[in-house]
């Protein structure tokens, strides 16, 4: 395969409707979301087989991610023999309602059952109404019994008394290993990173229906196979400064700050993904014959190929993620 001059490549957001959701993100972002909708993701990067991310600039505009890493694995990935899929899947999630109760299995428990795949995530909480939280985790001591007692027979309190509460504000980011139980409160927005799986189970549902008047389907024995019962909470993976925030076998995540007329660096080497929070400004490259200016604002995605060499220049004070796998 020739080789092709390839450069910071952005993605078109795929959006979910979700019970929860509502319209922060055409609010905060100015994303195209189908008005009245209630919109609680939006996927910024997804190479699931039902969920594709597609480029829209430059002249790989129009193919997805993955079929483009297919052609050009060695220059995006930084492997020759790469074969996919990329190994990410990015989010914002808009919760304006409360999410349901709901874990995602380890590797060890796909196995077991036969079915779905891992799923370790992290959030980063991008803002927080006064007083938002999140549940993540059992409280100490919790069983397995105790818990599936509560959600057979006990009202909705009784099943968020068994949960670690914790509370939260912007700026901070939790790790949610595959087996955590846990949930998002409402009034908050969050970038969301994870390994690529779609595989959830919902444990409880707050007793919630649809605008149809139907529940939501339920995952309750699947749900009580993958939570690690025998795991404590982990209350203290706050992050509030800039640096690295995630670093776990599946990815790792660092978060910076820059300000108005400032410049980072982009060196060749791995790829990258950068997720901005906040700001604007433009991606340059060392050559600018053979790659155009990229420019980026808050909300958007973009993956840097393994090959790219340039710099990022900041127009505005500029918050971003950036994640290496």
């Amino acid at each position: 395969m020739t080789c092709v001059e390839v450069y910071p490549l952005k993605l078109k957001p795929i959006f979910k409707q979700r019970i929860w959701g509502g319209q922060k993100l055409r609010e905060v972002f100015g994303k195209n979301i189908p008005a009245g909708k209630k919109i609680g993701e939006s996927w910024e990067l997804a190479d699931l087989p039902d969920d594709k991310s597609v480029i829209t600039n430059g002249e790989l505009a129009g193919q997805t991610l993955g079929s483009v890493i297919k052609k050009y694995p060695k220059e995006i990935t930084g492997d020759e023999d790469f074969a996919g899929p990329f190994p990410l899947l990015v989010k914002f999630l808009d919760a304006q309602d409360i999410l349901s109760v709901q874990v995602h299995p380890d590797l060890e428990t796909c196995e077991q059952m036969g079915k779905g795949q891992p799923k370790t995530e992290c959030w980063y909480i991008i803002s927080a109404m006064p007083g938002a939280v999140i549940y993540k985790g059992l409280r100490k001591g919790v069983t397995k019994e105790q818990f599936s007692e509560a959600i057979e027979n006990g009202p909705p309190r009784r099943i968020a008394e068994l949960l670690a509460k914790v509370a939260v504000e912007a700026g901070q980011c939790h790790f949610l290993p595959a087996g955590t139980a846990h949930s998002i409160g409402a009034g908050l927005l969050i970038a969301e990173i994870q390994t690529p799986s779609d595989t959830t189970y919902r444990v409880f549902d707050w007793n919630r229906v649809d605008d149809a008047g139907r529940p939501r389907e339920l995952h309750i024995e699947e749900a009580l196979e993958s939570i690690h019962f025998e795991s404590p909470p982990r209350r203290n993976l706050a992050v509030t400064t800039v640096g690295r925030l995630v670093d776990c076998e599946y990815f790792k995540i660092g978060k910076g700050h820059q300000v108005k007329g400032s410049e980072v660096l982009l060196s060749p080497g791995e790829p990258n993904t950068i997720v901005l929070v906040s700001g604007t400004g433009t991606i340059l490259g060392a050559d600018p014959a053979k790659a155009g200016p990229v420019e980026f604002k808050a909300g958007d995605c973009l993956v840097v190929p393994a090959v790219y060499e340039g710099a990022m220049r900041f127009a505005e004070d500029t918050q971003y993620l950036t994640v290496s796998i």
